[in-house]
Order: structure tokens, then sequence, then C-alpha cells
């Protein structure tokens, strides 16, 4: 416990990271390599809370930009992170990481519905916890849920798990030259309208003080690296 900088994290992963090489859906190599690297955090000690986004399925954004109603469209997003979160949960369990889903929308079948006291109950047992449903209203990401869950969790950090090695001018993965920040503020965020998260996460992490840890997940040891204390990715935090 004593190499842990943070006790206790939330950890944000996108749709897309779970499609591995195919276009749409949960690619089973991605999920079982995320599972481990989860358990590497879990057996360090550190509480983990979990938010997936949904774009390897149905994006609510995209889906309003072509007539559908925008309210449904996110209520459809909404859903699918929780096809993406019993995937997750299913891997996890197989790895030996006893995990738990709560949904924002309660749906008791399949999951337990969100109770912020249950949440950090299940972390100081030592659960893994998926929030599931974002924050169960249209008009807001996974990125700006992420955020809430780690407020109302009281994570230390929330780190984004992406497909790039942190925060750059420009997005690597399209255009040559991109320049990588080390670290920056939530203000140079917002200035520049870098793509870390949306406006409202970012406005939230800052007015709470909460630092973000954006890294490359694909890259082994990586959240371990970051949750140990470790320079790893880019940091956004405030002046």
């Amino acid at each position: 416990m004593n190499n842990i900088k943070y006790q206790r994290v939330l950890l944000k992963l996108s749709g897309e990271a779970l499609m591995g090489k195919a276009s749409f859906g949960i690619s089973n190599e991605v999920l079982e390599y995320v599972a481990s690297e989860i358990k590497k955090v879990v057996d360090l000690g550190t509480e983990v809370g979990i938010v997936i986004g949904a774009g390897n399925i149905f994006r609510g954004v995209s889906g309003a930009s072509k007539g559908m109603d925008r309210a449904t469209a996110d209520s459809m997003g909404m859903l699918a992170t929780v096809i993406n979160s019993l995937a997750m949960q299913d891997a996890m369990e197989r790895n030996g990481t006893t995990t738990r889903v709560m949904s924002a929308f309660p749906m008791p079948s399949v999951c337990e519905p969100y109770i912020r006291r249950r949440a950090i109950r299940h972390l100081e047992k030592r659960r893994a916890v998926i929030f599931a449903a974002g924050t169960g209203n249209p008009y807001f990401t996974t990125d700006t849920a992420a955020v809430v869950r780690g407020l109302e969790i009281e994570a230390d950090v929330i780190i984004k798990a992406t497909r790039v090695d942190g925060v750059f001018d420009r997005d690597p993965l399209k255009k040559s030259g991109a320049v990588k920040f080390d670290s920056l503020s939530y203000r140079e965020v917002l200035k520049r309208g870098l793509k870390v998260m949306d406006a409202t996460g970012i406005s939230l992490a800052q007015d709470n003080s909460k630092p973000i840890v954006v890294l490359d997940m694909t890259i082994p040891d990586n959240i371990k690296r970051a949750v140990s204390g470790e320079k790893v990715g880019s940091l956004v935090e405030g002046e």
C-alpha cells in the first residue's frame, strides 16, 4: 500500500477501445486485456470505480445528428453502456476480480441500481464497481458521468484510458506532428478546445480540483504506473 499514490480511482474507458481492430462491437481479446490491467491495480490495494462509454455500439450525439430525438438517442446510448459494463464485469470476474455493475437506469434483473453509499461500501470491500447508464439523464456524455461518479465516490483521481499517450494539440491518430502536453491546466484545456473530455466534465473537475490523468491503455502496466504515482501520459490539474 505504501507505493500507491491514489487509494481510490475512477477509471474512464472509451467504448471504441473495446472494439479492438473491428469496426463495431466488443472484442473478447480486448476485454481480457483490460480486465488483466485493472486486476493489477486492484491487487495493489487501490479501490477502482469504472465508467465505460458506448461508442462501439451507439453514440447518442451521432443518432441525434441523423434526425433522431436527442433524448431518445441518449437513452439508447446509456443502455449501450450497460451492455459494455456487463461484458467487462464478466471478463473481470473470470480474471478473479470481484465486480459489481451499478446502473443509473434501474434494471434489477441484470445489475444493481446506483446508490452512492452502497457503491462506496463495495469499494471499501475491495470490489471493483462499474457505473453504467451514464448519469441517467440525456444531454450528458459518459465523460461527464465519469467526473460526476468520481466526485461522488471521492476518488483521488480520474484516469481516462484511451488509445493515445496523453493529451495532444491535435489528434495524433489523424494528423502528423502532433505535440504532446505532459501537464496542463483545466483552463488551458477549455481555452484550446482540446479533446480531453467535454467542457462540462472539465469544468466539473476544475470546480472541484479533481486531477485527470490521460494515458494510453494499450501499453501494459500504464494504469498501474499511474496509480503508483509515476509520470504517465498527461496530467490535467489546476494552475
